[in-house]
């Protein structure tokens, strides 16, 4: 959507430029379900070869997709369709190299996890510490991909000008679809996560045979891997859209200043250029969008926090979600007699209500703090206030986002890899350790870690939408 609106800017190419992402990412999810039937794996496979056969999917849908994407830029007779072309190429390897970063730090086939297993010798401070350690250096790879990502799609689609700003933009969200087009599959992996999680508890509580419940935890341990992969690529491309909705913005502010009748800009420079004719520099001259402007300073440094804020509300949410659960648990077991010796059924039903009520009431703060934020921003700072939010919001929202996936991922496969027989196995002092380590990885692999993909999009949607007000008038 991002890509498809900087392509509306330019005028000869419009309906080509908007087209374009659309029917990359249409043919995008046809060769995701050609790989999704090329994963096949042995009986008995260990981790490795599990994670080869999805990666196997994976790729052959990437690779199909570089090719659709050549011939259907070719098709359309794009300007510049090659390097534009590369740009989507290069999305698709940023994508791929932040879902083999993901893969090292969180699978127990590779050291950093047997390392983070191995420190549960020491007890449950050392497995946070470890595993904490462990999400903040696992940030480095994709920072520095999207970074590459950034630059390479820029100069290429700018044709290697880097004062062609909107191709460049348009290059950036281009990259941000090619990087999400083979979403067919990866959301599938991602999906796959839970349901194997949830396959293992039924055969535990089914009273199914170990060697049904060896599967289901080396899946399990699979599934960690795969999700902490899927939230890699969600928040990677989160970070490249992220970019052209800035771009997007800018042309916002463009429609919201002709509404008040600005026809005219009148730069500080002395020079005054006509609405129509002024390009995303103009705007940035206009705005005075610099580091020395304390209003873009104050936006960043608001940005930044929300990604922090809006953690530890979804954080704390849980916690409370969690009590209330354990109060429920610790009821059924005083009033419903029998529970613990098979011989009475559990409530499952009020437990599932719990989580389900936790969930909707819990979020409703967090995501109305989410909308609110932008408008007062706005309303306080105006445009350079805003755009300094946008931009706060998606650096540190990004790397924290990939800290707290691969933390968590971290910390479950390390109790997998203990509870394999390793270092004492079940019901070892290790095992307890690295549990309490699962626990504290649950949150943040799956709460808070991709919640922070819906912040950074969802504070750049309602900047856009509330435009026209931040235009109008700003306390500052």
């Amino acid at each position: 959507g991002a890509a498809a609106y900087i392509g509306t800017g330019d005028t000869v190419m419009q309906f080509k430029a908007v087209i374009a992402p659309m029917l990359i990412a249409a043919v995008g999810i046809l060769l995701s379900i050609i790989g999704i039937f090329a994963v096949r794996t042995k009986e008995d496979a260990g981790m490795r070869e599990l994670l080869r056969a999805l990666s196997t999917g994976t790729n052959l849908s990437a690779g199909l997709i570089v090719i659709a994407t050549f011939v259907i830029l070719w098709l359309l007779q794009l300007e510049n369709w090659l390097y534009i072309s590369c740009a989507v190429v290069i999305g698709l390897v940023v994508g791929v190299i932040i879902g083999q970063s993901t893969e090292f730090y969180t699978s127990q086939s590779y050291k950093p996890t047997r390392k983070l297993a191995e420190s549960g010798k020491t007890g449950p401070a050392t497995v946070i510490i470890s595993g904490i350690g462990l999400g903040m250096v696992s940030t480095t790879i994709p920072v520095i991909a999207v970074v590459a990502g950034i630059i390479l799609s820029y100069w290429l689609a700018s044709g290697f000008d880097f004062t062609n700003i909107s191709m460049g933009l348009y290059g950036i969200g281009i990259a941000a679809v090619g990087m999400l087009s083979t979403l067919g599959i990866t959301l599938a992996t991602d999906a796959y996560g839970p349901i194997a999680d949830n396959a293992g508890g039924n055969a535990e509580m089914s009273g199914l045979g170990e060697e049904v419940r060896k599967r289901t935890d080396a899946l399990d341990s699979l599934g960690n891997t795969t999700a902490a992969t899927g939230k890699g690529f969600a928040i990677g491309s989160a970070a490249l859209t992220g970019l052209a909705l800035l771009a997007s913005y800018i042309e916002e502010i463009r429609i919201g200043l002709e509404r008040i009748g600005t026809t005219i800009l009148e730069l500080p420079n002395g020079l005054e250029v006509v609405i129509h004719e002024a390009g995303f520099t103009d705007f940035m001259m206009y705005y005075d969008v610099t580091l020395m402007n304390p209003k873009v300073l104050s936006g960043m440094f608001i940005g930044s926090m929300m990604a922090f804020l809006f953690c530890g509300l979804t954080m704390n949410a849980v916690g409370r979600a969690a009590a209330h659960m354990v109060e429920e648990v610790r009821r059924q077991f005083r009033e419903i007699k029998g529970i613990l010796e098979g011989k009475a059924e559990p409530d499952y039903a009020r437990c599932v209500q719990i989580s389900t009520l936790g969930a909707q009431k819990e979020m409703v703060f967090p995501s109305l703090l989410a909308i609110i934020a932008p408008i007062v921003t706005g309303l306080l700072f105006g445009v350079p206030g805003v755009i300094g939010l946008l931009i706060g919001g998606l650096s540190s929202g990004f790397i924290l986002a990939i800290f707290m996936a691969n933390s968590g991922g971290a910390w479950d496969n390390a109790k997998k890899y203990v509870e394999e027989g390793n270092f004492g196995g079940k019901g070892s002092e290790v095992h307890r350790a690295t549990v309490v380590g699962d626990t504290v990885g649950d949150p943040f692999k799956d709460t808070s870690g991709p919640s922070l993909n819906i912040l950074i999009k969802l504070m750049s949607m309602v900047a856009i939408v509330m435009a026209g007000l931040t235009v109008s008038w700003s306390l500052f």
